[in-house]
């Protein structure tokens, strides 16, 4: 009985779903150079590396003589780049969802995420990118928010300053077809507020010879709440320092993750946290890739106790493989996920494995079936749902 009912609350919500209009306008950057969404994603919102080169030079082409002169006003003043129109995009996610899990009813969640996107080019060498959101039915804020300088000083070195992910060197969190998150990247271990999602600083990266690409973090520690009664946004005195080397190879990349931290509880006592560990990326072909994360996180003292004697172990990662049966440009998607975090902190175990499959409606439109199972906290959860840019 129980299963009839999930089953006609998820093919209730696909009707639904499939019966929403979607607008015929397509995302900013498409309008702006009048290309195809297939042109940087495969598929949305996954980039191909056409699109990750894009967004790494500011959201600029690499020839500049290509990039649209009707793009901007001609002012007479060669300091000044002035957009005729601000780029704005919206992307939309909703679900109907169900499963086994305790506590988790047949349920409806659209919007499950409202986004409002702007970014481009404000001068030749500086860029800027942000997206104010509305997730499961909470009030919007915004999260990233950041001005990127390209080539300072006529340097190869590009620097980003504001509030972004620490993960993104790594893997870009939300560029992942699945509903399942990177797990890792998320885990908090006791009181300490360090995770490598969102926070506040600066990044540098530069690249080296032979495919070498680096790039170096320096960040509050503590995420990005609201300033303190003093209007400090850091908590305490201190900063986070994270460093990461990566060589690209023809057929996908290998990188190493290193990551320094001191916090400073309400206590008064202090955590010291540190992580380390590779990843990768194996392009077999056109079709077919391989994602893989592992880190290890140690933890001196992450209860802010005034003796601890040991430190806290924390260790895993996942691997997702995602698979395009009709090759990039088709409409079908399969991805599968794997978590697996383990820690000597009982509420920081994590275990999950997940399976995705997408079709193109329309090209920046994409149906998801997520079928997926929590081992550590028990149940299945699936849903159905649309995702949407335009």
């Amino acid at each position: 009985m129980r299963r009839h009912v999930v089953f006609t609350a998820l093919l209730s919500g696909l009707l639904i779903l499939l019966a929403v209009q979607v607008a015929e306008a397509i995302p900013a950057f498409a309008r702006k150079y009048q290309f195809s969404c297939s042109t940087c994603h495969q598929p949305v919102p996954r980039l191909k590396p056409f699109g990750e080169a894009f967004a790494a030079r500011g959201f600029r082409l690499e020839d500049p003589s290509q990039e649209p002169v009707r793009a901007t006003y001609d002012v007479g003043d060669p300091l000044l780049r002035l957009m005729r129109e601000l780029p704005l995009a919206i992307r939309v996610e909703g679900y109907a969802a169900g499963g086994s899990k305790e506590a988790l009813q047949n349920d409806a969640q659209w919007p499950w995420a409202f986004k409002l996107l702007s970014g481009g080019q404000i001068s030749q060498t500086i860029s800027y990118y942000f997206y104010f959101i509305i997730e499961k039915g909470h009030g919007g804020g915004l999260e990233d928010a950041w001005i990127q300088l390209n080539s300072i000083f006529k340097l190869p070195i590009d620097l980003t300053v504001g509030q972004f992910q620490v993960c993104d060197p790594l893997f870009k969190r939300e560029l992942r077809l699945e509903r399942f998150d990177y797990q890792i990247f998320k885990t908090h271990v006791g009181e300490a507020g360090v995770d490598l999602t969102y926070d506040r600083g600066l990044i540098a990266g530069w690249d080296f010879p032979g495919g070498f690409e680096s790039v170096l973090q320096l960040v509050n520690g503590n995420g990005i709440g609201m300033a303190d009664d003093w209007d400090n946004f850091d908590r305490d005195a201190y900063k986070n320092v994270s460093y990461r080397l990566a060589k690209s190879f023809k057929k996908g990349r290998v990188g190493l993750f290193t990551y320094w931290g001191k916090e400073k509880g309400a206590s008064g006592f202090n955590n010291r946290t540190y992580y380390i560990g590779p990843d990768m990326v194996v392009d077999f072909n056109d079709r077919l890739q391989l994602n893989a994360q592992y880190l290890e996180r140690r933890d001196d003292n992450p209860f802010f106790q005034d003796r601890n004697d040991r430190d806290w172990k924390t260790r895993g990662g996942f691997v997702e493989l995602i698979y395009l049966p009709v090759g990039p440009d088709g409409r079908w998607s399969i991805a599968g996920l794997y978590n697996k975090v383990s820690s000597d902190d009982p509420n920081a175990r994590y275990e999950s494995a997940s399976g995705t499959l997408g079709y193109l409606l329309a090209r920046n439109v994409r149906l998801t079936v997520d079928v997926g199972k929590e081992f550590e906290r028990g149940g299945v959860l699936g849903s159905v749902g649309l995702v949407t840019a335009f």
